[in-house]
């Protein structure tokens, strides 16, 4: 039987898109860098969740966690990466612009909103991983970051299921898991939080375990959640 859960893992890609890879200037470290690095093994968990989407396409390029007319340095198609590279060799056109929207963004939020309608799903959960210390652009920049934070913007599911995910990881952690900070919820469980609750996951890279063990405990973890609502 599979979790009632349906999965997002929106930055573990990669590949630059064939519209604009001619025009991009970063290296494949620099690509890496500015991903979820280790997501795709950390939320390998396709078989046991109700519904999974993610993609093969950058963040670098394409921030699916942003909104459509987010154009900041860090928006929705990026000029610089989190760590102040830029990522162009020139500035894209509006027309490329709205090419990568209209071929990876929509689509995936339409594919979210679908997901949403399957009556055997309860909870979204967006899958993430985070720089152990807060890159330039964070909302910390520098600062150390906890093993686990989980967020709802206070607002993207009830508090009393934020709380009891926050107690299953930190059983099978071992570890105190923060909520709400640093972050309180990017732009995929906030835009989708009427069609579904939704819970951000962010997982520190700091190799307190290995990928594996990360992929063990998380999904003992969600286990056990799904056991209590």
């Amino acid at each position: 039987m599979t979790l009632p859960i349906l999965m997002s893992v929106p930055h573990a890609g990669l590949t630059i898109p064939p519209e604009v890879r001619d025009l991009c200037a970063l290296i494949p470290d620099h690509i890496l860098a500015d991903s979820d690095e280790h997501a795709a093994e950390i939320y390998d968990l396709k078989s046991h969740v109700e519904a999974f989407i993610t993609t093969d396409i950058a963040r670098a390029a394409v921030d699916l966690n942003r909104e459509k007319d987010d154009f900041r340095t860090d928006g929705v198609v990026k000029t610089h990466t989190c760590w102040n590279v830029p990522i162009y060799r020139k500035p894209l056109s509006p027309g490329q612009i709205q090419l990568l929207l209209d071929t990876y963004y929509h689509p995936y939020h339409r594919q979210l909103s679908e997901e949403a309608k399957n009556e055997n799903v309860r909870l979204g959960l967006d899958c993430h991983t985070m720089a152990a210390f807060g890159p330039p652009v964070g909302p910390d920049p520098g600062q150390k970051r906890p093993w686990i934070c989980l967020s709802n913007d206070d607002r993207t599911c009830p508090a009393s299921w934020l709380k009891k995910l926050a107690k299953c990881l930190a059983k099978t952690f071992d570890h105190q898991v923060s909520i709400n900070t640093p972050f309180r919820g990017g732009y995929i469980i906030r835009s989708h939080a009427d069609e579904l609750p939704w819970i951000q996951i962010e997982m520190s890279r700091d190799p307190f375990y290995p990928n594996e063990e990360k992929r063990v405990r998380i999904l003992e973890a969600i286990n056990m959640f799904c056991r209590m609502i």
